[in-house]
């Protein structure tokens, strides 16, 4: 675990260094996409871009440069491919999303979607951890309870206005994510199996927490789209699709439970 932990912390820093994806880098991308502006993207053949344009595609803002960039990313594979070497990452971006803000992100990419995809992720990482210490000492100690959330807010106000303020530091944002993340699953996992004995359907828990863990992977592989369609982060958005669903699974397990014993308390009372 702690090998895992420091392979995905290196990455990050790896990710802090990285000025940006390998084909964005490319002298014949880059040499595309600014002749590409300058013939389409003023004047005249900009009105004629805007007059072509789908109406779907000019609600989600995309812009003649976005089309420049979108064609050359593919005239450059195709050179890639030409010349047998293997296809690069464009415009490449780490991110762990919350659904609703991350098709917005995947819709259209720019500067304020990007930020809400980020930040919606942190939210949903950081929530559960604070469900896991509702379920785990909330119960018993509400203080407790309240405490923490309070210390999660002022963690995440301080993530958020670092990344906003300072520097959008992609880097960071992944290390951070990452370290709560393991934070999240080594606490679900121990009380998990403290009370596997006592409840059984505590093992559809330990069965999201490992799965989630294991298609985090996903967002660290970089290969070529299958059908130039699923990248290894569309595959793990399908893919987190039914864990959603055995975690709700354990929720209303885990909720008729504790009314079951709150009625036994009651009875006894």
């Amino acid at each position: 675990m702690a090998g895992r932990a420091a392979r995905l912390v290196l990455l990050a820093g790896a990710a802090a260094v990285a000025s940006g994806s390998q084909g964005d880098r490319e002298p014949v991308y880059r040499d595309c996409v600014l002749q590409c502006e300058e013939r389409n993207c003023s004047g005249g053949a900009l009105k004629h871009f805007r007059s072509r344009q789908p109406i779907y595609m000019s609600l989600a803002g995309w812009t003649c440069p976005d089309d420049c960039k979108y064609e050359c990313m593919w005239v450059t594979v195709g050179l890639y491919l030409q010349e047998g070497h293997k296809v690069p990452q464009f415009h490449g971006k780490v991110s762990l999303n919350a659904w609703f803000w991350s098709t917005v992100f995947h819709t259209r990419d720019t500067d304020l979607t990007e930020k809400m995809d980020y930040f919606c992720a942190s939210t949903v990482i950081l929530h559960s951890v604070y469900l896991c210490c509702v379920r785990t000492v909330g119960l018993q100690r509400p203080a407790v309870a309240s405490a923490f959330r309070a210390l999660l807010l002022l963690m995440l106000t301080a993530h958020v206005s670092y990344l906003s303020l300072i520097r959008f530091d992609y880097g960071y944002n992944l290390a951070a994510n990452v370290a709560i993340g393991l934070v999240n699953m080594l606490w679900w996992l121990a009380w998990c199996l403290w009370n596997q004995r006592r409840l059984p359907h505590v093992r559809k828990c330990v069965a999201v927490v490992l799965l989630l863990q294991g298609l985090s992977l996903l967002e660290l592989l970089d290969f070529p789209p299958l059908f130039w369609v699923l990248d290894a982060h569309a595959i793990w958005h399908i893919s987190t699709i039914p864990v959603h669903v055995l975690f709700f699974s354990f929720l209303e397990d885990d909720s008729l439970y504790l009314l079951k014993e709150s009625e036994a308390k009651f009875k006894l009372d």
